[in-house]
């Protein structure tokens, strides 16, 4: 069999089904390239080999990462409510089985999607585009929630939509650094007062926050009271 045969014969194992409207807006749901790929992985299984609870062996002989990494990316999924895990049991044999459910993401991403319209919409009576207003994270809302609102504020601030790397940068600053969400806010305010309004500003001032003890927004306005103040 030629070599043009052979990957005929691979392309004719068919096709997974991705929304367009996720792979244009993976990103504004804060989800990174390695977050995406591992969703294409999970519909690919379910669609294309019906298997709806690959290992993690499975998933990782897939994909350019380590275990480790492909875990942390799959409990941020589940973290999130982009991806959950449910419990079936067979109504013939009565053995209870697992399978991964990805309606949490396209529920956000219809939700994303929908906000979008409303906003187009408006900004079209008014006559002209108007850019999406929410507040900020308030105490007792979802987590996952609080940081969709999260990238929606830089996006405000910067006037612009992030870009991936800016994306997997809050990403970071969530779930390796572990700041508060309510103190990165108070960064993104103080790189705003300093006029100094780029990540890496913002992350050199977390990182002095945190070698300083400053937990609370709170402690941040004091310490940079202090700071401006010398």
């Amino acid at each position: 069999m030629s070599m043009e045969n052979g990957i005929f014969m691979m392309l004719k194992e068919g096709y997974a089904g991705i929304p367009v409207p996720l792979i244009k807006r993976y990103a504004r749901l804060g989800l990174t390239e390695t977050d995406m790929m591992l969703v294409v992985h999970l519909l690919v299984f379910k669609e294309r080999e019906q298997n709806e609870f690959p290992t993690i062996d499975e998933l990782q002989s897939r994909m350019s990462i380590s275990p480790e990494r492909l875990i942390e990316s799959l409990q941020k999924l589940v973290e999130r409510g982009f991806v959950s895990i449910d419990e079936h049991t067979d109504p013939v044999s009565g053995i209870r089985y697992e399978r991964y459910n990805v309606n949490g993401l396209f529920a956000k991403l219809a939700e994303l999607c929908a906000a979008e319209e409303g906003d187009v919409r408006n900004g079209q009576a008014a006559g002209r585009y108007a850019p999406p207003v929410r507040s900020v994270p308030e105490a007792g809302m979802k987590r996952q929630d609080a940081e969709i609102n999260l990238f929606v504020l830089f996006e405000q601030e910067f006037g612009r939509p992030l870009s991936p790397m800016e994306c997997e940068t809050i990403s970071a600053w969530l779930d390796q650094d572990r700041y508060p969400e309510a103190l990165i806010v108070a960064a993104l305010k103080e790189s705003v007062f300093a006029g100094k309004l780029h990540f890496r500003y913002i992350d050199r001032i977390l990182l002095e926050w945190r070698r300083s003890g400053v937990k609370t927004p709170e402690e941040a306005k004091e310490y940079a009271a202090r700071f401006r103040g010398r």
